[in-house]
């Protein structure tokens, strides 16, 4: 690939977008082992020096990218417990989130669910902190409205965040074979049949 060396130069937030951007598309298609730092550059079209200026090294490209995916599905989760008070409705818009985002074409759920880096500390880390994150946000609902403690209502949230990770997976692996809100909507029932035979404390 040959680049444009009279073009004008992207301001640095913008070029640092396009990179991410390009790493996600290769990331995601060859995983982090298969990916290469060429590969990278030639998706974006810059030459491998200006994309070494934004990020030292491949892990790095990769930890920030992982950052900016994590970050959008805890906003999301805590837009849809913010999106009402009525728990079912919470239940609802919660268990969506996954299935929006796992459902998204950029494929960057596959960076936070089936990173084939989990043996790297750092990414690790980073994984358990979205996490944690999701679980916190919704543990927070059910112990204000439950009166359970902190570590009890960490424990229905993490299975709460379990039913609608693994069944949004697996509903896009198998094709997406029922229409999206039907599948939320039955995941739905499943969770608040559970969540709702938890006592509420007012």
């Amino acid at each position: 690939m040959s680049f444009d060396r009279t073009a004008p130069r992207m301001p640095r937030e913008a070029r640092r977008a396009q990179l991410i951007d390009a790493a996600r598309f290769v990331f995601v298609a060859q995983g982090y082992h298969a990916a290469a730092m060429d590969d990278i550059a030639d998706r974006a079209g810059v030459s491998k020096p200006v994309l070494y200026q934004h990020f030292p090294g491949k892990l790095d490209l990769y930890l920030a990218l992982l950052e900016i995916s994590g970050e959008q599905l805890v906003a999301a989760v805590r837009a849809a417990l913010a999106s009402t008070s009525d728990n079912r409705a919470r239940v609802d818009a919660t268990v969506g989130a996954y299935f929006e985002f796992v459902n998204d074409p950029d494929g960057a759920y596959r960076l936070v669910f089936e990173s084939d880096l989990t043996n790297e500390p750092s990414v690790r880390e980073r994984v358990e902190a979205i996490e944690d994150a999701c679980a916190v946000a919704i543990a927070k609902v059910i112990s204000e409205d439950t009166g359970l403690t902190d570590d009890e209502a960490t424990l229905l949230a993490i299975g709460i965040i379990g039913n609608a990770e693994t069944a949004a997976r697996r509903w896009l692996r198998e094709g997406k074979v029922i229409p999206i809100g039907h599948a939320v909507a039955l995941m739905n029932r499943l969770v608040w049949r559970g969540i709702s035979g938890v006592p509420r404390s007012h």
